[in-house]
Formats: structure tokens, C-alpha cells, sequence
């Protein structure tokens, strides 16, 4: 039980995100009411906005396996600037892989009966770059219309050479924790990703506090042992913290069950993660 596992589908552990309460009007992750947001219209300015090439029926659907191949890589991977803006599909919508380009898939409004939102990277030609879940270091691109814009106050920032977990609220950071990381082979993976959503523990090694599954994926799928085939980067606790500091994991981020409690209170659905080798300087709170 010294290793992390990681956080996996249903159809491979048994695990299930905790699924999005039908219709019910959503709270902040500190109760306060999010402000109302509307579905983006099309550009009124037609003549700047590439056409969209119609997507056929049979493109898979972005979900929790693995996504398909053929999407850019994200050019600013390592970039901690905030991404303060998250996307949610309010209907099924045709991800290419530039503006104007090929479709590639569709990305749903859930995935696992969790409502979507992935933060926006970039905009160009009238068209939406977001972060791509199920994937490392991805980008998908999106047409005008079908979603609806969030705020995303929040970010974590991940350094991997001295193990450090900050959080950051509105470009600030609130609070550091020292974590362990992947193991040899099995590292956690570089990049920007975001919260995907939270499980419930599924055992008591996680020291009956709620993960969570990130959008990111390991980087080599067939380093993990084969019951953690399919599964996601997660965030989440452990029993005990002797091995806060260490590579210990199987890709998985781990801190301490205090500061996870804090962070399943103050993080949204979509809060941007991004994972460093080091910054520059370090947060006034290490």
C-alpha cells in the first residue's frame, strides 16, 4: 500500500465521479451564488470568423478513456499565467484541431455524469482553444456558439523538484503544502490540465477524504499496473504522511488530508492545474 492509486473509470476500478445533481442550481465552492452566464452567441463580425466544416455523426465522444489522437499540442504547456475564463458545452459540440480545421470529436456538456467545464487557453479567428480532458498537453478548438463562459478565480500550481502544491486565488497564493509525486517511470506528467470533478475514497488508505480526477492521463498508459489501466491524475490524501516529499506514487498527486479538506471547500470544477519542474521564485507561502 505504499504506492498512490490512481483515480480510474468505472468500467476499470469501479470508481465513479460524483455525478451533477440534475438541474439543481449550482453554489460556488464557498456557497456564494455563481454568476449567471449565458450561451455565447456567434460573432457578429462574420467576416473574421472561419466557417466550421460540418462534423460527421460517427466521431467518438471525448469522455474518461483516453482521447483521440490528432489534437495540437498546447504551445503554452508550462505557462502558470491564470487562465481565469472556463467553458462549459451546453450542448454535444465538434472539437477540431485549428480554426477552420478538421473535427476530430465531440465534446459533451459531462463526462460521467459530471458536468463539463475546461478552461479557455487561447482565441483566435472567432474560435475558442480549451484545454483538451482525457489528454496531456492538448488543445481542442471550438466554433462559435453552444457554450456558456465561467469564472475561474482559482489555480494550482504543481512543482515537481521541491514538491510543492500552491494554491492561488485571484493571481494570488493563499496557501503551500509539500506533496509526493510519481515514481520513477511513472511521473506525474508536466502541463497544464484542470479539475475534471471528485470521488468519494474507495478505500481507507485515502484517509476517508474525497479526490479529485484531474483532466490529465499518465504519460505512458502501460507504466501503471494493469488494474489502474484507464485511470486519471488525481488529487487526494493518504493515510499517513511519511512520504510527503517523495516519489511515491503512480503519477498521482498527494498531500496532506488538512489541506485536501481546504481544497475540496475553495475549488470549482475547471480550476486550472498546472504542473512545473520548478518556478522561478518561490510563492511567499512556501
Amino acid at each position: 500500500m505504499g504506492v498512490a492509486v490512481l483515480m480510474g473509470g468505472a468500467a476499470y476500478t469501479g470508481w465513479a465521479l460524483t455525478p451533477t445533481p440534475g438541474t439543481t442550481p449550482v453554489a460556488g465552492p464557498t456557497g456564494e451564488a455563481l454568476a449567471p452566464t449565458a450561451e455565447v452567441p456567434p460573432s457578429a463580425d462574420a467576416e473574421r470568423v472561419l466557417p466550421a466544416a460540418p462534423a460527421p455523426d460517427g466521431l467518438p465522444e471525448i469522455d474518461y478513456d483516453p482521447a483521440p489522437a490528432g489534437f495540437p499540442d498546447d504551445p503554452d504547456a508550462l505557462d502558470t499565467t491564470p487562465l481565469t475564463q472556463g467553458l462549459h458545452p451546453t450542448r454535444k459540440l465538434a472539437a477540431y484541431d485549428a480554426p477552420g480545421g478538421r473535427p476530430l470529436a465531440f465534446l459533451m456538456p459531462t463526462i460521467s455524469e459530471v458536468e463539463l467545464t475546461v478552461p479557455i487557453a487561447r482565441r483566435e479567428s472567432g474560435w475558442t482553444a480549451v484545454l483538451l480532458p482525457s489528454a496531456n498537453r492538448k488543445l481542442a478548438w471550438l466554433p462559435p456558439g453552444g457554450f456558456r463562459t465561467v469564472a475561474l478565480r482559482d489555480q494550482i500550481v504543481v512543482e515537481r523538484t521541491p514538491f510543492r502544491l500552491t494554491w492561488y486565488r485571484d493571481g494570488t497564493a493563499q496557501r503551500s503544502w509539500q506533496i509526493s509525486l510519481g515514481q520513477r517511470g511513472q511521473e506525474t506528467p508536466l502541463g497544464r490540465t484542470f479539475v475534471l470533478g471528485r470521488t468519494p475514497p474507495p478505500e481507507s488508505v485515502y484517509g476517508g477524504v474525497d479526490i479529485y480526477a484531474l483532466g490529465s492521463i499518465p504519460d505512458d498508459l502501460d507504466s501503471v499496473p494493469a488494474g489502474l489501466r484507464g485511470a486519471h491524475i488525481g488529487i487526494h490524501t493518504w493515510y499517513h504522511d511519511g512520504e510527503l516529499g517523495q516519489q511515491t506514487t503512480n503519477g498521482c498527486i498527494r498531500l496532506t488530508a488538512s489541506g485536501q479538506r481546504l481544497l475540496l471547500e475553495k475549488l470549482r470544477p475547471g480550476t486550472p492545474v498546472v504542473v512545473v519542474d520548478e518556478l522561478p521564485a518561490q510563492p511567499a507561502t512556501a
